[in-house]
């Protein structure tokens, strides 16, 4: 349980940094600081080793680059949770896992109904299927003991089979045209990760220099990048020996080591570069398009009746049980709050529409707004809730 504690804490002041690094990046964008915050998005960041050229903005190093330590990260989390934690067995995967698919499922459908006319607007049909852990995490925080641990437990759980469902999504919808050449250098990199896992290595340096090559090779391979983070984490043992035969666990060192530099410096610095929208230039006109409206509804409503309603038909039906000392309104509090998508909606939407302006922003303000909808709804829910334990 100690892990776990350490994790809530860690994310519940994560949200609460991004919450900051939001309301910053809305207040520079919108007011005469605006050509200065768009001119620190683009400033180009170059790195060229030999024929190896890196040039992009800092805005694209963030989402490319940091963000694939952000994805290291959960790749981590999922390999522990599937091999020793709260996703080991099916009786402990059930339930969140049941939740996360209706999530997933019910939301991308909601905005399917709205754009399925748009051939350009469908591509962003994953926006709203995500859930931001560090905020609906740092609401629940909020809430003190007035949440059970159990309730916490399954939107940590539901959060991480989210997020795998999103690495998924990702690899498989969101890839470009592709590098024959890179896609090579990869796979020969993903093999020698493999073969050091199956020989019992546990040097963290091997992984990273390695890992490295992996990350270069998908960038340029039209893959995006931030799978190459996923794979490394997958290789990376969990137990092992040191020099003194000594038993270790790299995944864990790196994991704890990586938990500070997200929590505290990635998910903000992300929160920071992509939140920045001119709201003065978006009318409630705009807003009632399809592609907002689609984001909107399937966040805040869908959200909440793929995550309860495949929760209540499981439970109903003995596939799993409510959580311990949880009743069925707090179970709809923690449902709601999955509606926070914020980071990985965010993130879906720059891979969905690679040019921000394409729907002059109502896309990202769409996210901001169900986000904040769900987190008050959620909060007020679950406040109002009895404890039962």
């Amino acid at each position: 349980m100690k892990i776990i504690e350490e994790f809530i804490q860690k994310e519940s002041a994560s949200g609460i940094l991004l919450i900051l690094a939001t309301l910053l990046a809305l207040l520079l964008s919108n007011t005469f600081m605006s050509p200065l915050y768009e001119s620190f998005l683009h400033i180009p960041v170059h790195i060229s080793v030999g024929a190896l050229q890196l040039d992009k903005s800092l805005y694209h190093w963030v989402n490319d680059g940091l963000m694939a330590v952000f994805f290291l990260l959960i790749g981590l989390e999922v390999k522990r949770e599937i091999l020793e934690g709260h996703l080991s067995s099916m009786r402990q995967i059930a339930l969140p896992g049941i939740a996360a698919i209706g999530g997933m499922l019910v939301p991308a459908a909601i905005y399917l109904i709205f754009n399925w006319h748009n051939p350009l607007a469908i591509n962003g049909w994953a926006i709203p299927t995500a859930t931001d852990i560090a905020f609906a995490l740092g609401i629940l925080s909020l809430l003190g003991k007035r949440v059970p641990v159990s309730l916490k437990v399954f939107l940590m759980a539901l959060a991480i089979i989210d997020d795998l469902g999103a690495i998924v999504i990702i690899a498989i919808f969101y890839t470009t045209d592709l590098s024959t050449l890179s896609i090579v250098v990869a796979l020969v990199s993903l093999a020698i990760l493999i073969t050091l896992n199956r020989l019992g290595v546990t040097k963290k340096a091997a992984y990273f220099i390695v890992g490295l090559i992996l990350w270069i090779s998908v960038l340029k391979s039209g893959v995006h990048a931030t799978l190459a983070g996923v794979a490394l984490a997958f290789t990376i043992p969990l137990h092992g020996k040191d020099s003194n035969g000594q038993p270790i666990s790299p995944l864990k060192e790196i994991e704890h080591g990586l938990h500070f530099w997200v929590a505290f410096f990635i998910l903000p610095l992300f929160a920071f570069v992509n939140a920045g929208v001119d709201i003065r230039a978006i009318s409630l006109n705009q807003m009632a398009g399809s592609v907002p409206l689609g984001i909107m509804l399937g966040l805040f409503i869908g959200k909440q009746l793929g995550v309860f309603g495949f929760s209540w038909l499981a439970i109903k039906l003995k596939l799993a049980s409510l959580p311990d000392n949880s009743n069925w309104r707090q179970l709809y509090g923690v449902s709601v709050l999955t509606g926070i998508g914020f980071t990985m909606s965010l993130f879906i939407v720059s891979l969905a529409f690679e040019d921000d302006s394409i729907f002059q922003y109502t896309d990202k303000l769409a996210i901001l707004v169900a986000s904040f909808m769900s987190g008050t709804v959620g909060y007020l829910v679950l406040k109002t809730s009895k404890n039962t334990s």
